[in-house]
Formats: C-alpha cells, structure tokens, sequence
C-alpha cells in the first residue's frame, strides 16, 4: 500500500490522512510523532477518566453540599435583605403618609385660623365703625351744645350789658331831666321793660 501511495504521489495525486500530515510537516521523526497512549489508550481518554475521578472525589467528599450550602446561605441572606428592604419601604411609606397627613392638618388648622382671625378683623372692623360713628355722633351733640352754651352765655351778656346801658343812660337822663318822683315811675317802667324777654 505504501507502494501505491508512493505511485499516486508520483502520478501528483495529493497524501491524505497520516501521510498528508506526516507530508505537510516535513516528514516523519520525532516532531511528527503519533498522540501518546497509556496502556493502549490516547491521551483525550486520559483526560476524560481523570476528570471523572476527580469529579467523583468532589462528590465523595462533599462538595457539591458545600457549594449549594453556600448558595443557601447566600440565597437566604439576599431575602434577609429583600425583606428589610420591604419592611424599610413600609416604614418610608408609612412615615411619608404620616407626614403628608400632618401637612394636610397644619393646613387645614393655617386655613380656619385665617378663617378665624378674618372673621375677628371683620367683627373688630365693624365694631369700630359703630364706635367711631357714635364717636362722631356724640361729639357733634357735645359742639352743638357747647355753641347752643356759647350763644346762650352771649346772649345773657349781650342782655346784661344791654340792661347795664340802659339803666345808666335812664339814670343819666334821669338825672339830667327829672326829679325824684318822675325818677321812681321811670326807673320802674325800665325795670318792668327789661325783665320782658326781648
């Protein structure tokens, strides 16, 4: 068969398989060496039993308990910390609506004392506008009477300087023109006169 294979070289068909290999690289010899084998078994096998063992020595000894203990463990502490999470998302709701509803009271409370202290201003407004009417009302009561005094008092001093005028020029003209008797009749019709209104 090497002869044929030689033959179909020399004829230019191309080497396929080991020969191609052993071809392409130059040839045999130590380089272009077969795959190793352990008593009669390649190397892939090899690989393959070791790794087998060594995975059955990780599951005789354990591991794989190991391993998903650990992932337990991290599992619950990961939904340790969800439910914190939620119990703190509660408490922030619950705070947030507590001080949402004290906002809502401190402005309803702001809203009646505005209210209230409107309703005061109204009432103290209106309270004020009556004082200050009976103010005016009563002071204008008092300048009447005090002008109605004031005429009165004029009055009385215009009458008495009147009257003192007119007794002394009586008595002057009584003097002047009469005697003692025509002086009683005269002063007494004065007298008389004035004590008539005028």
């Amino acid at each position: 068969m090497a002869n044929l294979s030689s033959a179909d070289h020399a004829q230019g068909v191309p080497h396929t398989g080991l020969q191609a290999t052993t071809a392409a690289a130059g040839g045999t010899g130590h380089e272009n060496s077969p795959e190793p084998e352990l008593l009669g078994v390649n190397a892939t096998v090899v690989v393959s039993l070791a790794m087998l063992v060594f995975i059955a020595i990780l599951l005789w000894k354990g591991v794989p308990k190991v391993i998903a203990g650990a992932l337990d463990r991290q599992i619950a502490a990961i939904r340790q910390q969800l439910d914190e999470a939620k119990t703190l998302r509660a408490e922030a709701e619950a705070l947030r609506d507590s001080y949402a509803a004290r906002v809502a009271d401190a402005e309803n409370a702001a809203a009646g004392m505005l209210t209230h202290a409107q309703a005061e201003a109204d009432a103290l407004i209106a309270k004020a506008n009556v004082d200050a009417a009976e103010l005016v009302e009563r002071r204008g009561k008092m300048a009447e009477d005090k002008i109605a005094a004031a005429e009165r008092a004029a009055l009385a001093q215009v009458r008495a300087h009147a009257a003192d005028a007119a007794s002394r020029a009586a008595a002057a003209l009584i003097a002047a023109k009469h005697g003692a008797d025509a002086d009683r009749a005269l002063v007494d019709r004065t007298i008389a006169g004035l004590g008539r209104p005028g």
